[in-house]
């Protein structure tokens, strides 16, 4: 319906692709005032001797954040989204919050970890995984049980591996790529496959701090840096 409030929903997943939903989506029963939605570059600051400033190189895109503030409010002030119900709960806002951190917070079994997260809203999709979660309780009921909370949410960006290949092209040497070593992968072979030359592979040790560029730990992610103008 046209000028109906849209609430902010919270989904849990259970796979890094975001196709296997881990329960119900949930609503929050107040929406945030604002939100931050922040961006982070990463350089490499390389100044030369005697020079008066940094000349900083493109690294890589660092991670993306959003962060909010919701409140829970059981007090009667805000009337509730459940269908039916006027009175305030017995358990205060309880539920509410726990309902809410079985969706960010909780422990997957199946993923040995807390779940990814879907935070949706409006223009705001956001794929990610709870970074932190400050409860301030402010109001309580005569048994204890609290009556109004803020909650400070922060939440880390989550792209897949498979979608960050998906978005990099891999045979440009312009840009910035990050490989994981299998077993049998030397440096020179590496940089000759993302820069067509073997020649780069010593400015890659220098970029991952490696010691010993022979001897490369299958599992580990290498930064291949960016060429400028290419490889001639």
């Amino acid at each position: 319906m046209a000028g109906s409030l849209e609430k902010m929903t919270v989904t849990a997943y259970a796979d890094q692709s975001f196709s296997a939903p881990a329960g119900k989506p949930y609503s929050v029963w107040i929406n945030p005032a604002s939100y931050v939605h922040k961006y982070l570059i990463l350089y490499n600051n390389r100044q030369a001797q005697g020079s008066n400033g940094n000349s900083p190189d493109f690294n890589r895109m660092g991670p993306e954040n959003v962060s909010f503030e919701l409140t829970f409010d059981a007090t009667g002030v805000v009337p509730s989204p459940l269908a039916g119900v006027s009175a305030a709960p017995s358990d205060g806002i309880v539920s509410q919050i726990d309902a809410f951190k079985a969706v960010v917070i909780a422990f997957n079994g199946k993923i040995h970890s807390p779940n990814y997260v879907m935070l949706a809203w409006a223009d705001l999709q956001f794929q990610c995984r709870l970074e932190s979660l400050d409860i301030s309780y402010t109001m309580f009921m005569p048994d204890g049980n609290p009556l109004r909370a803020k909650a400070q949410c922060s939440f880390a960006g989550f792209t897949s591996e498979a979608q960050l290949a998906k978005k990099a092209n891999k045979s440009s040497p312009d840009m910035s790529h990050w490989v994981t070593v299998e077993a049998g992968d030397t440096l020179p072979l590496l940089c000759h496959r993302i820069y067509g030359s073997s020649t780069w592979y010593i400015r890659v040790a220098e970029a991952n701090g490696l010691m010993d560029f022979r001897r490369l730990v299958p599992g580990t992610s290498l930064l291949f840096p960016p060429i400028a103008g290419g490889v001639s």
